[in-house]
């Protein structure tokens, strides 16, 4: 049998506090963290309402912050963002929150400029390749399929 490490609630507390403070989380990763703890059921709904009375753990913030995050370093699009957010139960009031953190004029900039340098990147001369090449880049980053393909046929013909 191994020996697993046990926490009182204090120091579950102490250990979460530090977690939540180094990046923001969502509940989702803040109760998993408790549970690779160990932790029964009642801490974990204690130590989870503790950080968010004390502004440790804040849904509304982490989707903000989360959202931009991924947009400005990762060039993602809302579709991608979205389903991110959904996939660690983010409401979807949240959500929509969320999504106005991106203002439409960078949204579509980026867009342009991420879609022009992969454009400008793919090589060989089969045209039907390239663009396949192109959309499947582009849609896996989350941009929707009608800027997607709108971009192609201005850019590929």
């Amino acid at each position: 049998m191994q020996n697993k490490k046990t926490y009182t609630v204090e120091e579950a507390k102490r250990r979460l506090e530090a977690y939540c403070a180094y990046q923001e989380r969502c509940h989702d990763d803040v109760v998993k963290k408790l549970r690779s703890m160990h932790m029964i059921p009642v801490a974990v709904d204690t130590v989870v309402a503790h950080l968010i009375e004390h502004g440790f753990l804040n849904e509304e913030r982490f989707a903000r912050s989360y959202a931009r995050g991924k947009f400005n370093i990762k060039k993602w699009g809302k579709i991608r963002i979205v389903r991110e957010l959904k996939h660690r139960n983010i409401s979807r009031f949240n959500i929509q929150l969320a999504l106005k953190e991106i203002p439409d004029t960078d949204y579509h900039k980026t867009f342009n400029e991420l879609a022009e340098k992969k454009a400008g990147q793919l090589t060989g001369t089969n045209l039907f390749k390239k663009k396949q090449q192109l959309a499947n880049y582009l849609l896996y980053r989350g941009w929707e399929s009608d800027l997607v393909y709108e971009k192609i046929n201005d850019l590929l013909g």
